[in-house]
């Protein structure tokens, strides 16, 4: 490829991210060492990478284009256009209303119905719905109507693992994240997912390849910063605090408006003996947050997901320790 941009014959720009992943892949192809079984695992990062590249501009392009009458499929692209951007309350208000849009025009809509399913659960677990419940009871409608339309819908099983995984059925959750791996492997929903759902299981070492691959699969995703804290989360777990603070970092970098990167942080920061950083990153997450889960020890165990007591008991000895030290009072 020549150039930083380039255009399509249906009109559609193609950014820089075509160009590096073009140029990974040739950096890839140098560590070959003849095996054909790395030739197609190498082929198959490759296409998967250029492939996620271009499903961003695609939305973003669609999304720019005037119409006169917008019908569901507009609507449903407006949405994840949305979710393109920072994360804030009304980042996910955005979205929410524009795949409402498209399921008042068509209710069948299975896309319509998982995607609305989905922007529920992750501004549930994030922190940034006012309560939980209400937010969970309706994806968990909406993803069951979805799986139970023909034909299947990989990213609906995606989205079902995400709502499992906030009701802290961890097993369960793993499944429906398996079961789109199995058909292809270089979803990135399904692996972070899997990933924090073995955190939460107690295989915490897990959670850092499954991350790893979804970095090397898609750097420039919009959600690039769920990776990052979980492999920032598993190292504040282990007790590895400055590997843990450069990954935590990343992942404020990537989402500065997400809550709970800032409340990991703090404690990590407070765990290394910054007091002043962490006070500041305590505040931001509870200035972000607007179920208020940061106002206490007691109150964050009471709306969060500890996963089992191997993973709890990581999370006492490391986060929550983490947090007292900068400042969370217990009640």
């Amino acid at each position: 490829m020549e150039g930083s941009v380039r255009r399509s014959g249906n009109g559609v720009r193609i950014n820089a991210q075509l160009i590096d992943a073009e140029s990974d892949a040739h950096l890839w192809a140098e560590r070959f060492d003849g095996d054909s079984g790395d030739l197609f695992a190498l082929q198959d990062e490759v296409t998967s990478r250029l492939a996620n590249a271009l499903g961003v501009e695609l939305i973003a392009a669609e999304t720019a284009r005037p119409r006169e009458h917008p019908d569901a499929f507009d609507y449903v692209l407006r949405g994840r256009a949305a979710l393109l951007k920072s994360r804030t309350p009304d980042t996910y208000r955005e979205a929410i209303n524009s795949f409402e849009h498209a399921l008042a025009l068509d209710p069948q809509s299975v896309e319509a119905q998982s995607r609305l399913a989905n922007v529920l659960v992750i501004r549930a677990l994030s922190g940034m719905a006012e309560s939980m419940g209400p937010d969970l009871a309706r994806a968990e409608g909406l993803v069951d109507r979805a799986l139970g339309a023909p034909p299947s819908y990989a990213h609906a099983h995606i989205v079902k693992g995400h709502v499992l995984r906030a009701q802290q059925r961890w097993q369960q959750a793993v499944s429906e994240y398996e079961a789109v791996l199995a058909l292809n492997p270089n979803v990135l929903g399904a692996l972070t997912g899997l990933g924090m759902c073995k955190l939460y299981a107690g295989s915490i070492e897990a959670g850092i390849p499954l991350a790893e691959q979804a970095i090397r699969l898609s750097p420039r995703d919009p959600d690039i910063g769920f990776c990052y804290n979980l492999i920032g989360t598993v190292h504040l777990l282990q007790s590895h605090i400055d590997d843990a603070i450069v990954w935590l970092e990343k992942a404020r970098s990537a989402m500065p408006t997400e809550p709970s990167r800032r409340s990991r942080l703090a404690a990590a920061y407070a765990l290394r003996g910054e007091a002043e950083r962490a006070a500041t990153e305590l505040a931001e997450a509870r200035r972000l947050s607007h179920d208020n889960r940061f106002l206490s020890i007691a109150r964050l165990k009471a709306i969060g997901s500890l996963g089992v007591p191997k993973t709890r008991a990581l999370f006492e000895a490391t986060y929550f320790v983490g947090l007292r030290k900068a400042g969370m009072p217990e009640e």
